[in-house]
């Protein structure tokens, strides 16, 4: 039986396919200086150990994704995407609630991420769903202009 999971503006998440490698990548390099190749993401998803959630509609036109890594009772938020035109409407959040929602099936207790901390509608975002910043990691992300940018490293309870 698939897993499926409600989301706003009339899509629903469900776990990615392999086929949905070039989509992916598309909307990761739409959202990142340096977006991951499909080869990236068709590992991922060909791996079936490292879940990926996609948000998409009834004809799996897919607005965004994320993608976790479960090591023991960590789950690491590895990154989280949402298409230009779906930014702002709930997305992000449907994501990362159907994740949490899935880990609690799952031996992970906790939940980490990175994010730039000039990104502010993730860093809010975060802040919404429970996480807590509980580090940094100065030059983390490489931007267009040679400079580096500061990861924030969030963390929060999967109860």
């Amino acid at each position: 039986m698939m897993k499926l999971w409600m989301a706003p503006q009339g899509l629903h998440i469900e776990p990615g396919q392999t086929r949905d490698a070039d989509d992916l990548a598309r909307i990761h390099k739409a959202g990142f200086y340096r977006g991951w190749p499909r080869e990236e993401f068709l590992s991922f998803l060909s791996e079936g150990a490292t879940p990926v959630y996609v948000a998409c509609d009834a004809k799996r036109r897919i607005a965004g994704f994320a993608l976790i890594r479960i090591a023991a009772d960590e789950a690491e938020l590895l990154t989280i995407a949402v298409g230009p035109k779906w930014r702002g409407k709930k997305v992000g959040q449907a994501l990362l609630r159907a994740a949490f929602e899935d880990l609690r099936m799952s031996p992970a207790r906790r939940m980490f991420l990175e994010v730039d901390e000039q990104n502010a509608p993730a860093v809010r975002l975060y802040g919404k769903e429970g996480f807590a910043t509980i580090s940094s990691r100065r030059g983390y992300y490489p931007r267009p202009d040679g400079s580096a940018a500061t990861a924030l490293v969030m963390a929060r309870d999967l109860g």
